[in-house]
């Protein structure tokens, strides 16, 4: 049965009876989960089985945040502190071969955890190279400061998400890291010339162009798009996401509520569409706002729903082995125990 392309957030640590009625109606591709879903162990797998129940596709796909530092979703006491994408790019050796192991080690925790919760996609990595004057919404959310560090690391974190039975998505494309204004408030806007973005920002994404999926940057950038963001700009999609980085995986936007996109929510979710968006994201599980995107949306079709198929077809039906207790050690003592994984 077709679904539409679209993942929904929901309110509380429950669904009601009228998210169980409106999701069994409209079908979305699949769901996101926040802290406001998130109590313990048992409820979150209650609340992915009740949102698979409401679409009859046991394997749907049910996203989370969960990148550590200031942004993990799940979190003490029942989950690990882990450490934000900085601390891996930072650890003090000279040999790059061992952070580059302990930031596949992170991600493949963090798979485990969220396997057993029903959780089967993480939005991880971040691959956006935070410039100097940028805005800390960025910030220590990435791997490094420059292009090397940030593609590598954030590659070892895709890979050992996807050897624990999690799939990976790439954000924030085409690069959030010259940014001065945080998306979520308003727009931000880049002046930098074409060659700069494809030499900086752009090219973490390159490296990693084969990931299964991807999210948008709410930004403009004026070398290519001077009056829409990348999110529902045509151009950006096709010259840019699609061509100079080749990436031909699941393209989701970031989330439709943010205060940089402008319009109504059948407008946000129309012009994102239009534009090559594949799925459109909305998070806050606000109905009426969900209402309002299943307007301006449409059903998962022609290349959107090869690309779909493509990456759910990615997870691994078993997760590599994998000694956990052993990990969450080597883990601890990378960092000193100042995060135990």
């Amino acid at each position: 049965m077709s679904r539409l392309a679209a993942i929904f957030g929901c309110q509380g640590h429950t669904l009601t009876r009228a998210e169980v009625a409106f999701f069994r109606e409209v079908r979305p591709w699949g769901f996101i989960l926040f802290r406001r879903n998130i109590d313990t162990p048992d409820q979150v797998r209650a609340l992915t089985a009740a949102l698979r129940e409401a679409l009859d596709d046991p394997r749907a796909p049910i996203l989370i945040d969960q990148e550590g530092g200031r942004v993990q979703r799940l979190g003490p006491p029942h989950w690990p502190k882990y450490p934000p994408g900085r601390a891996y790019g930072d650890l003090p050796t000279n040999d790059p071969l061992v952070r580059r192991e302990i930031t596949r080690l992170g991600a493949r925790l963090m798979a485990h955890d969220l396997l057993e919760l029903g959780i089967n996609v993480d939005c991880v990595p971040v691959l956006d190279v935070p410039s100097p004057d940028g805005h800390e919404i960025i910030g220590d959310r990435a791997y490094g400061q420059d292009v090397e560090t940030v593609a590598t690391l954030g590659r070892a974190a895709a890979e050992g998400l996807i050897a624990g039975g999690v799939l990976p998505v790439i954000k924030h494309i085409p690069g959030h890291g010259r940014a001065m204004a945080d998306s979520h408030m308003e727009l931000p806007v880049v002046g930098a010339a074409y060659d700069e973005l494809d030499a900086r920002d752009f090219a973490p994404f390159r490296v990693l162009s084969d990931m299964p999926m991807a999210m948008t940057a709410h930004v403009v950038y004026t070398a290519i798009d001077g009056k829409r963001p990348s999110t529902t700009s045509k151009t950006v999609i096709r010259d840019v996401t699609r061509g100079a980085i080749g990436f031909d995986g699941l393209l989701m936007t970031d989330d439709l509520s943010m205060k940089a996109l402008k319009g109504g929510f059948k407008a946000r979710a129309r012009a994102a569409l239009a534009a090559g968006c594949d799925v459109v994201l909305h998070c806050n599980g606000d109905m009426d706002e969900m209402k309002a995107v299943v307007e301006g949306c449409r059903k998962l079709k022609g290349h959107a729903r090869r690309r779909a198929d493509a990456a759910m077809g990615r997870l691994a039906r078993v997760p590599e082995p994998f000694d956990v207790e052993q990990g969450r050690a080597r883990l601890s003592a990378a960092f000193e125990g100042r995060f135990d994984g």
